[in-house]
């Protein structure tokens, strides 16, 4: 943990020493000219009752919600319905003529675009005429797995409660005294270091950090409709196996080896399924060490091993049922036979241990998508679902995406220029978004140990919401020892306080491990490549023929101004706008600050108003 934070602090000290206001030779600069927009009237949402069970508008929207609207829309091949916030345009202001799509970064949700009344990009674009749209992607914010409309009224609901009780339980951590927030601070520290070293070494979680992932986001995705018993579970796992039943644990244990022989559903590659089923027969190896029975147990596991390596069948079902009913008794057998203390509660243990396992795989499982799943399923289905309720006369919508959300449109154009075809995009804003971010010294470097498929495996997904909102009380008060994660979100006096912690207690989401696996080949050669390695999305911009705006923040430590610049040079010169906020004397902007920054309402909206201002024809 140390090192981290020392490099993380050696490279925001190098950022504010060299960040300076600079805008790309070939770029038209922007005029603060627009006013800011009159106060909006807020519309309550409705029903349709139309007969398209594809779309579905949740007439009683959750109370996190704060649009005019909430809609859910389904996506092809999946049975995810993403969640689409909807602002009505204002009626004093111009009519416009396309309407707005805002994406948001990985891991967030639709709330980093409208913290608050006074303090509201979607309300801002919504207060200039744009009818407004904030896409939530499969696992994010409000979207969720659901059928009829009943069930996903109730699933909002219910996603948006849990949201609002995380929330809380973090303010109570916030209004601790002093000395809590010290022994808090230490707690977390070690889970911290110990994850660092956990990734570092390439070990595989353990049954403890497990259960820590799983309980951070087990509240949200039962809500979303993650329904796996095991994914839900809450408390201690180990107090699961208490009782020794046999037939029940030969059962679950024949489940797990099937699930790997079947390779997690198609998940896992043949290669991964192996090591997934060695660290499986590793912990169970762990738990006879010094029996006498360890050398049946490695019979057993060499016959299990041959078996896992082929698909499944009939014949192959009956001997893993088999071999597992062999295993089992060997614990039972070395339970009864026990002489020596570090065998007492074998039974319980190896419960655990498959418990554990399957917890496992069915993070796995329940968090199995990527980048492309969003921008080749989830993406597209939003752009025609707005289409058809907003009608616009030349077929074409209006996209902003910060972050994660820029880099989308960036691929999507990409995929566009390759194909020769015409997108269904008039005018594109990306807010600190790259492509390609090996030439930068940006902090997502950090990420690239999860270049490793095998740590993927060992670590399914990563509940950055719930471990934001654990750190939050100790980067905002006494005695301050994470405060250096701040400046990754806001600029010093930046941000108002109350809406930084709105943004860290209720923006992010759980990742998945597979999105991240993905993202981290923008650090490589080449840089942001398809789930294959077959495709790399920046060797096509020069293609498009669709206008951008490409906005970055002078201190931004996660997308730094010349990470942007790298893919803004790629576009043709006559269509890309290049524009870094932030003078070397201030106001500063970091990643949030283009978005929610106290100057971004001077600023970067009607810089972006302008922009859209001359595309939208």
């Amino acid at each position: 943990m140390g090192t981290i934070q020392s490099d993380l602090l050696f490279s925001a000290f190098y950022k504010h020493a060299s960040s300076t206001f600079r805008s790309f030779p070939r770029a038209t600069a922007c005029r603060f000219l627009f006013p800011t927009p009159r106060p909006l009237l807020r519309l309550r949402a409705f029903s349709t009752g139309a007969a398209d069970s594809t779309a579905i508008k949740v007439p009683d929207k959750p109370s996190v919600c704060t649009a005019d609207e909430l809609h859910y829309v389904s996506v092809n091949n999946s049975d995810w319905r993403v969640a689409l916030w909807r602002y009505h345009p204002c009626p004093q202001a111009p009519p416009r003529n396309h309407p707005l799509l805002l994406l948001s970064g990985v891991g967030t949700n639709a709330i980093g675009y409208d913290l608050s009344p006074g303090s509201s990009f979607a309300r801002y674009m919504s207060g200039q005429g744009f009818e407004t749209w904030i896409l939530e992607v499969r696992g994010a914010g409000l979207s969720l797995r659901g059928s009829n409309s009943k069930d996903i009224e109730q699933s909002a609901n219910a996603i948006s409660e849990k949201m609002e009780v995380l929330s809380e339980n973090a303010n109570t951590v916030q209004s601790s005294n002093s000395k809590d927030v010290e022994q808090f601070a230490d707690a977390v520290s070690e889970k911290m270091e110990a994850a660092s070293e956990s990734t570092t070494n390439g070990a595989v979680a353990s049954e403890k950090e497990l259960n820590s992932i799983s309980c951070a986001e087990s509240e949200i995705s039962a809500a979303q409709g993650v329904e796996d018993e095991n994914v839900t579970a809450k408390g201690d796992i180990t107090g699961l196996a208490s009782v020794w039943d046999e037939s029940k644990l030969v059962t679950r244990l024949t489940e797990t080896f099937l699930r790997l022989s079947e390779r997690v559903y198609g998940f896992l590659s043949e290669n991964q399924s192996k090591v997934m089923s060695a660290n499986l027969l590793d912990r169970i190896s762990k738990l006879l060490a010094g029996s006498p029975l360890y050398d049946q147990f490695n019979d057993i596991r060499g016959k299990l091993s041959t078996l896992l390596e082929t698909r499944q069948n009939s014949s192959i079902s009956s001997q893993i049922t088999e071999l597992s009913q062999k295993l089992v008794n060997i614990i039972e057998e070395a339970q009864l036979s026990i002489v020596t203390p570090p065998l007492f509660d074998l039974q319980t243990r190896f419960s655990s241990t498959v418990e554990d396992f399957q917890k496992q795989l069915d993070l796995m499982v329940n968090y199995d998508w990527d980048f492309d799943h969003y921008l080749e399923e989830d993406v597209p289905a939003a752009i025609e679902y707005i289409m058809k309720e907003s009608k616009p006369k030349d077929g074409k919508l209006l996209a902003i995406g910060h972050s994660m959300g820029g880099i989308l449109l960036y691929s999507m154009l990409s995929r566009f220029g390759f194909d020769g075809k015409e997108p269904r995009l008039a005018a594109v804003v990306t807010l600190a978004s790259s492509l390609d971010y090996a030439p930068s010294n940006s902090y997502l470097k950090l990420l690239l140990p999860l270049a490793d498929p095998a740590q993927a495996l060992n670590v399914p997904v990563v509940p950055l919401g719930a471990l934001l909102a654990a750190a939050h009380p100790l980067s905002s008060r006494p005695p301050y020892v994470l405060s250096w994660l701040n400046s990754l979100i806001s600029a010093e006096d930046m941000m108002d306080p109350d809406l930084l912690k709105r943004l860290v207690l209720n923006n992010f989401c759980t990742i998945p491990a597979k999105l991240l696996l993905q993202l981290t080949t923008a650090f490589r050669e080449g840089g942001l490549s398809n789930r294959d390695g077959t495709f790399f999305y920046k060797d096509h911009l020069h293609k498009i023929n669709v206008p951008i705006l490409a906005i970055a923040g002078d201190q931004d430590l996660i997308c730094p101004p010349e990470a942007v610049e790298e893919t803004a040079k790629l576009i043709p010169e006559e269509l890309v706008t290049y524009k870094v906020f932030g003078e070397p004397g201030g106001p500063h902007y970091a990643h949030y600050d283009l978005v929610g920054g106290r100057m971004a309402v001077e600023q970067v909206y009607p810089c972006i108003i302008e922009f859209l201002n001359c595309h939208d024809k």
